[in-house]
């Protein structure tokens, strides 16, 4: 090799590295932008078991075997916070998290408006319920519990939801418990209602012909009691008193039926609860923010903005 083949090998070597170097910097950046707090001291986390695996992500961005539930919070900046937060349960089946599509880049998009977005690490695959509502309802309470700190107000925090995600959405609306002021723990003196809710194909039913069968084998089992069956169908749980919702489907979703919105939304509206429901004509299931797309399900996240600002900010 002469000396000016060399040279050039020489740089773009260095510039490989260097563009490598920044890559990393911005993951590690990007890591590092969200504060992490665990739900509960390890010794104190109910129903803990170690399941004896690494918590891992694949390349797709799917979080396995939490069995220490977690919080990511991210803050938008101080001159640009509207008061409001919402808890990001991503979807995943109760088997994984989508952690990336439906909880990271959705509490960016918060963010970019002024709304905290704090994603949910909850347990799954190794735990039924009720062990994933108990990490939801600690999540709304500890973010009520640190609203001052994070420049949220404790009458503006809500849940959001995606698939099987949706589903514990859903549950923490409708199952929850106002805390007890005379609690030793300080977050157990808050609410564990959530003041709105933001369902994204949610699976709502855990009815036959209407469910998601996966959803439902992994936080019931494979022979649930009917009783359990109908108390995790939150469209028969609904009452006055469930926080207002916004719910998003599309009509050829294959994995979640879009009734499963159509019958939330209907116990919503007849109880009394102002609510909305977008169905969109395409978009199948799992279309995350849907970048780049100008059809139905691209325009959920101005709708969905454009209600928050509505019904929740503005108060």
């Amino acid at each position: 090799m002469n000396f000016k083949a060399k040279f050039t090998f020489i740089i773009i070597f260095c510039l490989a590295l260097a563009v490598s170097a920044m890559s990393d910097g911005n993951q590690r950046m990007n890591k590092d932008a969200a504060v992490e707090m665990s739900l509960w001291h390890k010794s104190e986390i109910p129903h803990f078991k170690d399941i004896g695996q690494e918590e891992t992500i694949d390349h797709q961005g799917h979080l396995s075997n939490v069995d220490t539930p977690e919080i990511e919070i991210y803050l938008p900046p101080e001159d640009n916070r509207n008061g409001s937060a919402v808890v990001i349960c991503p979807g995943g089946g109760y088997s994984i998290l989508s952690i990336e599509k439906e909880g990271r880049k959705i509490a960016d998009w918060l963010n970019s408006f002024g709304t905290a977005g704090i994603v949910l690490k909850y347990r799954h695959k190794y735990f039924q319920h009720p062990v994933p509502l108990m990490d939801a309802q600690r999540a709304v309470r500890l973010t009520r519990l640190n609203a001052g700190k994070w420049g949220i107000e404790a009458d503006k925090v809500g849940i959001m939801g995606f698939s099987a995600g949706g589903h514990l959405a859903s549950t923490a609306g409708t199952h929850y418990s106002k805390g007890s002021k005379n609690a030793e723990e300080p977050a157990e003196r808050f609410s564990s209602r959530p003041d709105f809710m933001i369902l994204v194909y949610p699976v709502i039913s855990m009815q036959r012909g209407i469910t998601h069968g996966g959803s439902k084998i992994s936080i019931l089992g494979r022979k649930p009691d009917k009783q359990l069956v109908d108390e995790l169908s939150n469209e028969l749980q609904v009452t006055s008193d469930t926080p207002p919702a916004f719910l998003i489907h599309a009509a050829d979703d294959r994995a979640v039926p879009y009734q499963n919105s159509v019958l939330f939304y209907e116990a919503l509206i007849e109880a009394g609860v102002l609510s909305e429901l977008h169905i969109y004509p395409r978009g199948g299931h799992g279309f995350g923010m849907m970048p780049g797309s100008e059809f139905g399900p691209a325009q959920w996240p101005e709708q969905c903005r454009d209600w928050l600002e509505r019904t929740i900010i503005s108060k």
